[in-house]
């Protein structure tokens, strides 16, 4: 089945419960570059975060981490983490909706708390569906990002087969951005322009560095990022228009 992530920040978070979800992460951080070089990894439960402290700790995160630090190590050779947000699971972290309001709930060190999360129309209709069962939630990662708490939750779901036949085939590449063939038609998106402007932005990047400013660089490369993001997401959508109007359903 296909599966999306639900990037959901969640809506003014407390200072209180900033300094614990930071905390939250220092401590599973600390613990996970611990297994790591643990003997008995492949053998770890949740009693085994009682060696590393004695200090309280969601039994759902431990369980979670171990997983995730098992599978890490045993298929990316992982030497250490320089960050290791707090998952769950889609049995420890629930989706509410009270009134107009989107909920999610999940453990922390002092007990379970709800938070509401800010949303899109797009995102409550995945919500929704995860709400009347026709979709359902995967893991879940609480995790920080420009000075904003996100909670990122997978969501799989099933896909009704299409009745077309025709197929689209899409090349990415530099030169052209992307090709699109159907049949003996093809579409071209050149990249000529997008690649100055990414030349632009890197001899910028240079003379900024030369002269030490790296707020500056921060500030452009966040900038580079959004435009890019812009210029995908334009020729993502003429893409579809292309299939759509070509009757491709592949």
């Amino acid at each position: 089945m296909p599966t999306i992530t639900l990037r959901l920040e969640l809506h003014n978070p407390t200072k209180v419960k900033q300094d614990m979800y930071e905390r939250m992460t220092e401590v599973n951080t600390a613990f996970a570059n611990w297994l790591l070089n643990h003997p008995e990894l492949n053998q770890a439960t949740s009693k085994l975060f009682k060696v590393f402290s004695s200090q309280r700790f969601p039994s759902a995160v431990v369980n979670q981490t171990i997983r995730e630090v098992k599978s890490q190590k045993k298929n990316q050779k992982t030497k250490k983490f320089r960050t290791f947000w707090c998952c769950f699971n889609n049995q420890n972290l629930k989706v509410e909706k009270k009134g107009s309001f989107y909920t999610v709930s999940f453990p922390t060190l002092e007990k379970r708390i709800g938070v509401p999360v800010v949303t899109r129309s797009y995102q409550e209709a995945w919500l929704n569906r995860l709400l009347d069962g026709t979709a359902k939630q995967g893991a879940a990662k609480l995790y920080k990002k420009r000075k904003k708490w996100y909670l990122a939750i997978a969501v799989t779901f099933d896909v009704k087969p299409r009745h077309e036949t025709k197929v689209m085939g899409v090349d990415l590449g530099l030169r052209y951005i992307a090709v699109a063939s159907v049949g003996t038609k093809s579409w071209f998106f050149k990249g000529n322009q997008y690649a100055f402007i990414r030349r632009r932005y890197a001899a910028l990047r240079r003379r900024l560095g030369q002269a030490k400013k790296l707020h500056m660089i921060r500030k452009i490369g966040r900038k580079e990022s959004r435009w890019m993001k812009d210029q995908n997401h334009k020729i993502s959508r003429q893409l579809v228009h292309v299939a759509l109007s070509n009757g491709v359903g592949v």
